[in-house]
């Protein structure tokens, strides 16, 4: 019995060989993953975005104001290095985690500090929805994405006018390769309960990721591949709005902390996880993570003592003693009149026994905390499309395989 004869040619599998090696080729020039999270030293570069959980120093240079002495007092120490804490934030561990510089702000124009190795546009009391003339932040995201190309278009066109300057300036392959960071949303949320019901709060969340995701698609539009998205946190448990909100102890949980916020918070990230899942169709070639920072901080403060934290909602740096320690007419570090009374909101002794900074903001060891809990890979999820074309050329005819693969990581 004849054998079939083989229908490729020597030309057709060469042919066939070069072309897999292309793909193979393209397939490592994404940062690869250390061990099993999508974290890595492969990262060039950062860009971030979001509010005051990630804003190293973006709002007081665009406003042009300094922070009280208490806040960096940790770590960073006077002058205030424009954090909204104590010490580090969340962003600033993830990028020791990775042995890179701490972020510099996009509007800082005094700093050490260069943009090689990314940029920082989260500017606190932002918002994903546009800013109005009620806003504290007139940096919502949509700006924040702005800023970025506008930065990346005069990054280039410097290093192409001179090549010395990619020892300051993070090159094409930097932002082609670099990690895109955002956690926002919260101040959508929180601000939003000041002058709508729950129902409307509610019905605003679909809007608020519509906004998200154009932004998500004006970065990959800019070459954008590598994107780590962190949901919202407990807004309930904050003493801001317990202050506020939770004077009706029936509004309370059994933690103390506002029910209708938090549960505002938990479909929040719900449908943000369904935009997550939807986004690797949307956007062939990219990877995307979404890190479920809402779990991380609830078991923090329900176990505060478990995790040798004192004070889960008392404010470290405040006013007016247990149970809060919180005014809101008297910011951390100032002092003012208040129903009458000169009131000075100091810090506390130990912040490390302390979640809450200031009323709405963490302690940097509850930062730390929070991070090490992030690099667990436990409380993330990474879905990643990828693209592959194969090409077999025989004697007769062409034949192109084009197929998406979708997968996870934990």
């Amino acid at each position: 019995m004849r054998r079939p004869k083989n229908t490729l040619t020597k030309a057709a599998m060469e042919n066939l060989f070069l072309t897999l090696s292309l793909f193979v080729a393209i397939s490592h020039t994404l940062p690869h993953f250390a061990g099993s999270f999508p974290i890595s030293h492969n990262f060039p570069a950062v860009f971030n975005f979001g509010d005051s959980n990630s804003d190293t120093g973006e709002l007081t240079s665009g406003l042009g104001f300094l922070l009280q002495p208490s806040f960096g007092q940790t770590y960073f120490k006077p002058p205030s290095s424009g954090r909204f804490c104590n010490g580090r934030l969340i962003v600033d561990f993830l990028m020791e985690a990775i042995d890179r510089p701490y972020l510099r702000p996009y509007l800082d124009s005094m700093s050490r500090q260069s943009y090689q190795r990314g940029c920082n546009f989260a500017a606190a009391a932002s918002t994903i929805q546009k800013a109005n003339a009620a806003s504290y932040s007139p940096f919502g995201f949509g700006v924040q994405v702005s800023q970025f190309i506008t930065f990346k278009s005069k990054v280039i066109q410097l290093i192409h006018q001179d090549e010395e300057l990619k020892k300051y300036l993070p090159s094409e392959y930097y932002f082609k390769n670099g990690l895109y960071m955002f956690d926002i949303g919260q101040n959508d949320l929180a601000g939003a309960f000041y002058s709508k019901t729950f129902d409307q709060v509610l019905s605003l969340i679909p809007t608020i990721l519509d906004i998200f995701q154009d932004g998500i698609t004006r970065l990959h539009a800019e070459g954008a591949r590598n994107f780590w998205i962190h949901n919202t946190g407990p807004l309930g448990c904050l003493a801001q709005v317990v202050s506020r909100f939770g004077k009706d102890k029936s509004k309370l949980d059994e933690f103390g902390c506002v029910s209708d916020h938090n549960q505002a918070a938990q479909l929040f990230n719900l449908q943000l996880n369904g935009l997550f899942k939807k986004l690797p169709q949307l956007y062939p070639g990219s990877r995307f993570t979404y890190v479920d920072i809402f779990s991380i901080k609830s078991d923090l403060i329900l176990n505060h003592s478990k995790y040798g934290f004192d004070h889960s909602i008392l404010v470290c740096c405040g006013t007016g003693g247990p149970p809060l320690n919180y005014d809101d007419q008297v910011g951390c570090g100032n002092t003012a009149t208040s129903n009458g009374t000169t009131k000075t909101a100091k810090p506390c002794i130990d912040s490390s026994k302390y979640v809450n900074w200031d009323g709405i903001h963490y302690t940097e060891a509850a930062n730390r905390f929070v991070t090490l809990h992030i690099l667990t890979g436990k409380y993330s999820e990474t879905l990643s499309s990828q693209i592959f074309l194969a090409m077999y050329v025989t004697e007769k005819f062409t034949i192109i395989i084009f197929f998406m693969h979708a997968y996870i990581r934990n």
